[in-house]
């Protein structure tokens, strides 16, 4: 029986990609991130394969022993004689990758990032037999340090959402409802960007999104965001009637640039660099972290944290459970409140 050829590694990659972005459905960002990691996997095996190649020459020089190739070597051309077979590849191999990363002083989460999709490689490996044993399955993660995320507080995010009255830099009812939305839904900005005027009901007050992994879930807007809205939609109506008929049907997105067209990402992130930059707030934000304080707001409320987890699109419990950070003051209001103990004064907690 003819055994088959295990593709080579570069080959193996781009299966692995069309099969996330095909089978799975996974968004084009996040192939490309995938992309990214395994790249940079197939890199460092090369070199560390090289070494090791390199390291055996000169032994078997020494020794007066010609060195010998083995099949899969020989039948790869030229530069490609340091690529690894992937059946060689070992566990010892990608914990040398990591080291690496960490020698580079990379982050801890993009070094785990990097391990995720390495097991996700080579599990996909295994599952359709290109390996007998998998040598990502006991790759572990790195320590993460504890973050507290950035996030407003009621004064700032008030202010910011005053700015595009305050300091009309661009479009003032465009930025105005852009940033109530951002706050109120909790969206993340590649969501915001992609939502359609289809997606939002008829009131204004709530919108069906599609998340990471493609899931689709339900967002909602407060009372000023839905009255923000209510301006720009009819500002963005008339400029789309301005720009003519084909433009008017043409456009999707509940978001517009001045010129008529969807507005990206990377646009709303400039739109929020610009209103928190010296000419508008002075405290630089992110669109993220607006997203931030949504999250922060909710469980300062006193909402389920299963609640926000399902409002932010959250596929993991941990993920959302950042937001459970409580100051020392509202710790001791909290514990004034609750112990039988507790001081009768009741310390306010600071914004």
């Amino acid at each position: 029986m003819k055994i088959k050829r295990t593709p080579l590694l570069q080959d193996l990659i781009e299966e692995f990609l069309a099969w996330q972005g095909g089978v799975r459905g996974l968004s084009p960002h996040s192939v490309t991130a995938y992309r990214n990691d395994l790249d940079m996997m197939r890199t460092m095996l090369i070199r560390l394969n090289s070494s090791a190649q390199k390291a055996l020459v000169q032994k078997e020089s020494a020794q007066k022993v010609p060195a010998q190739k083995t099949p899969a070597e020989s039948a790869l051309p030229g530069s490609a004689l340091a690529e690894p077979a992937l059946a060689s590849i070992t566990g010892e191999n990608l914990r040398s990758c990591i080291g690496m990363l960490s020698r580079e002083n990379r982050a801890a989460s993009s070094i785990n990032r990097f391990s995720a999709s390495v097991r996700n490689f080579f599990a996909y490996c295994r599952r359709f037999e290109y390996i007998k044993i998998d040598p990502a399955a006991d790759l572990k993660n790195v320590k993460m340090p504890v973050r507290v995320p950035k996030f407003m507080n009621a004064a700032e995010i008030d202010e910011m959402c005053a700015q595009p009255a305050k300091a009309p830099l661009l479009w003032e009812a465009r930025d105005r409802a852009l940033f109530e939305a951002l706050y109120s839904s909790g969206c993340r900005v590649s969501e915001l960007a992609e939502l359609k005027m289809s997606d939002i009901s008829a009131r204004l007050d709530s919108a069906l999104v599609r998340g990471k992994g493609g899931k689709d879930r339900r967002v909602f807007f407060s009372k000023e965001a839905v009255q923000s809205l209510k301006v720009y939609v009819g500002e963005r109506e008339q400029r789309l009637r301005e720009k003519g008929k084909e433009a008017y049907k043409g456009v999707q997105t509940l978001f517009i640039n001045r010129n008529g067209t969807n507005l990206s990402a990377r646009g709303i992130r400039f739109i929020v660099s610009r209103y928190s930059s010296l000419e508008g707030t002075k405290r630089h934000v992110s669109p993220h972290t607006f997203r931030h304080t949504f999250a922060t707001a909710m469980i300062r409320a006193g909402a389920d944290i299963r609640s926000v987890q399902e409002m932010l699109g959250h596929s993991s419990l941990s993920t959302t459970q950042r937001y459970t950070h409580i100051t020392s003051a509202e710790l001791r209001a909290l514990y004034n409140r609750a112990h039988p103990h507790g001081s009768k004064t009741e310390t306010k907690p600071k914004d």
